[in-house]
């Protein structure tokens, strides 16, 4: 089995991306553009081939890939994003996608973003969130169903995405900000808590056995090392100026 990694570079429009709970600030798009090369480098080392989706003018939030689908083993689920200016990234990823994958959609009225779906196992967390909503949701439990996966709808309301609050670190193994989500809802998983002064932390990106994780946050970064996680630092300042994560910027999945 190998890893794919379907990428989007940074689009120079990256300045007007949508922002829902941080100010907009300036973003120096030549170091974003090189942090990117980066994190897709850092991919490549961890044994991921690398496709990148051509990036088309004025898709502000398109380097945010992940939010434009969910990307299981048996099939992928194309989302419909929760915010207008960014349903039109979707058909540029099914072009590339649908080479991977059998299809499916998620249809008005409803909305989802990749972002909001954390899958453990066969178990699928989807976020109820300011982007996705039940519809869009009960979508994907009717879609995933014959295949094995459950889904469970978690309420968000104090981040973006339900992944700004919780990611996987390793197998059964999950970084999460108990101020943003509720601990209650990832059953046996085994739950490590982010540094306090570091409130977006939560979001780590797990490539096989190793992490890919913001160098902005240090504190966090120590205790995942301290759990005897592989942590590689990236820098990603100048995407989290537009509300991206470590997962926001790829989709990974196994190719035979």
């Amino acid at each position: 089995m190998a890893l794919t990694a379907i990428t989007r570079e940074v689009n120079t429009a990256i300045g007007s991306s949508e922002l829902t709970f941080l100010p907009r600030v300036k973003i120096d798009t030549d170091v974003a553009l090189q942090q990117h090369q980066h994190y897709q480098s850092v991919l490549s080392s961890l044994g991921c081939e690398i496709v990148v989706v051509p990036t088309e003018p004025g898709l502000a939030d398109s380097v945010f890939i992940e939010d434009t689908a969910i990307v299981l083993d048996e099939i992928a689920v194309l989302c419909r994003p929760g915010a207008e200016s960014r349903q039109p990234e979707v058909a540029g990823v099914k072009e590339v996608l649908q080479k991977y994958r059998t299809i499916a959609s998620i249809q008005p009225p409803g909305t989802l973003d990749g972002g909001d779906v954390l899958r453990i196992g066969k178990a699928v967390y989807a976020g109820l969130s300011t982007r996705s909503n039940q519809s869009g949701i009960e979508q994907l439990r009717g879609i995933v169903a014959d295949y094995g996966y459950s889904v469970h709808a978690v309420e968000t309301a104090k981040c973006l995405h339900l992944k700004s609050a919780v990611s996987e670190v390793a197998p059964g193994m999950l970084l999460i900000n108990s101020d943003w989500i509720s601990r209650s809802a990832f059953g046996d998983c085994e739950l490590i808590d982010i540094d306090t002064k570091e409130a977006h932390a939560a979001n780590a990106l797990l490539v096989g056995r190793n992490v890919i994780y913001p160098s902005s946050f240090p504190r966090t970064m120590d205790k995942l090392v301290k759990r005897g996680i592989n942590v590689t630092p990236v820098g990603l300042s100048e995407l989290q100026k537009a509300e991206g994560a470590a997962t926001c910027c790829s989709l990974i999945f196994t190719t035979q």
